[in-house]
């Protein structure tokens, strides 16, 4: 970018993009406007009423260092601090995994079924590895009726979620454990369902993720030993006993590991019952949900 040259909010989207494309962006438009608006300081939508706006010496130099770092793999949400998950601006760092569209549908089915149920009383949630907070503060705000509790081995990640149940006004109704999985918990039923994005790519699958990934997002939220079962397993053999009766369990997966999953639930036939494997939008095996018997 020359300095004598006259940059534009316009001018700036069109090079950026095709600057990111070539450094190799699947999605250089869209991450153009994102890191250009929050240079700005401006909604998305403004960048397209005010095309032929002039940003000044140090909104542009804020956005050059942006695209330089995005160059370089540092992915987006990072670089601006926040990403949106269903519907919901969620406050994110490298302490925590970036909120993915996928695991929308964890939330969606969580919804679905709290909506279904007859209790009366409130409803008691647990997220297992809660990260940002994403799911559990999603659920939170959208059933009013629950209570959540979010459990996470790591303390800067729910520092992480704490800011974001502040952010959305769900503190009340959000509760906060440090801990691995279910350990932290008594061997009672008290949960009315259990819901988790754990970590589940093999330590083999690791090596293929996107350079993005391995050199930014946490690996402790990723993987999980062998062929990343580990964790999934070990969380289903808890989560019996912390469920109530008739109560849910729901598990995002890898869609490479949804059959051993589904396999080992119905082994014990006599504790689970009602499994399904649910599909992503985009077809793939994406959540295993089981019944208490």
């Amino acid at each position: 970018m020359s300095q004598d040259e006259i940059w534009s909010v316009k001018r700036l989207l069109e090079w950026t993009t095709d600057y990111l494309k070539k450094n190799g962006s699947e999605s250089p438009r869209l991450e153009s406007e994102i890191l250009l608006a929050e240079s700005l300081g401006w909604k998305r939508i403004e960048l397209y009423t005010r095309f032929d706006s002039v940003p000044n010496d140090t909104q542009r130099t804020k956005f050059r260092e942006f695209v330089k770092r995005r160059a370089k793999g540092e992915p987006v949400a990072y670089l601006v601090g926040h990403k949106e998950f269903y519907s919901l601006s969620f406050i994110v760092n490298q302490d925590v995994l970036i909120p993915r569209p996928e695991t929308e549908h964890l939330v969606v089915e969580s919804l679905d079924l709290l909506a279904k149920s007859s209790k009366t009383e409130t409803l008691q949630i647990c997220d297992v590895g809660t990260g940002s907070g994403a799911i559990a503060v999603s659920i939170a705000k959208h059933a009013p009726k629950c209570h959540v509790t979010a459990v996470d081995i790591s303390t800067a990640a729910l520092e992480i979620a704490r800011k974001n149940a502040q952010k959305h006004g769900v503190t009340d109704r959000v509760t906060f454990v440090e801990g691995d999985l279910l350990d932290s918990f008594d061997e009672n039923p008290q949960f009315d369902l259990i819901v988790s994005n754990p970590p589940y790519v093999g330590e083999a699958e690791y090596s293929g993720l996107a350079p993005d990934v391995m050199n930014f997002e946490p690996k402790l939220a990723l993987v999980a030993p062998g062929d990343g079962t580990g964790i999934i397993f070990r969380l289903i053999e808890q989560a019996s006993s912390r469920l109530n009766c008739r109560a849910f369990l729901l598990i995002e997966i890898s869609p490479m590991i949804a059959g051993k999953v589904s396999d080992f639930l119905a082994k014990k036939d006599k504790i689970w019952t009602e499994i399904r494997i649910l599909r992503d939008l985009a077809g793939h095996q994406r959540i295993v949900s089981a019944r208490k018997c």
